[in-house]
């Protein structure tokens, strides 16, 4: 097991986080849960920014010279 680690919050975040947290969740598993959507909300944003460049502003590798 890792070492606990301890994160200062203010009462009204801790709030948010109890509310947030479900029966028999813990703030590990709640936290671990945020970071994983956080990511996958990061993913999606990236790839619909890439998807809607203009398929002409590319360049192929086989173009570029050092």
């Amino acid at each position: 097991m890792s070492a606990v680690k301890r994160i200062p919050v203010t009462e009204h975040v801790w709030k948010e986080l109890a509310e947030m947290r479900a029966a028999g969740q813990t703030y590990t598993d709640l936290l671990s849960e945020m970071i994983e959507d956080r990511k996958r909300r990061r993913l999606e944003e990236d790839v619909s920014t890439w998807s809607s460049r203009r398929k002409d502003s590319y360049v192929s590798l086989s173009e570029i010279k050092d």
